[in-house]
């Protein structure tokens, strides 16, 4: 006996009306993908979110139907969730810079009074 409703495509689904409560089967356990969208070519990819699909290919698909339809987009990137690494929250010191390294950083270099000289301003 299936579940009878005034909605026609709940009733064409034929569901039970005692749910299966087995195990879900391997192919039920999709995976996370993360997509990354490039706007315009030369443009940083930019995460825009996630989804999730059998594999990567349908990921691929489902990535742009729904992150390229809309907005202007010329690459897509999807990556497992699984493969992304990142560092621990107690490993921050690793980003600290020295102050003796300033040399690196351009505001370092005071050059726009030669620069407006040059202009003649």
């Amino acid at each position: 006996m299936s579940i009878k409703s005034i909605d026609p495509r709940i009733t064409r689904e034929e569901l039970p009306e005692v749910p299966d409560n087995s195990p879900l089967k391997e192919i039920h356990h999709w995976q996370t993908y993360e997509v990354f969208h490039q706007a315009k070519t030369g443009d940083h990819h930019v995460h825009v979110g996630s989804l999730h699909a059998p594999n990567s290919e349908m990921a691929l698909i489902l990535a742009k139907e729904q992150y390229a339809r809309r907005y202007n987009c010329v690459n897509l990137w999807v990556v497992k969730t699984t493969d992304i690494f990142r560092t621990s929250n107690d490993e921050e010191e690793i980003f600290q810079t020295t102050p003796e390294k300033i040399y690196r950083e351009a505001g370092g270099y005071k050059v726009m009074d030669r620069i407006n000289k040059f202009k003649g301003k």
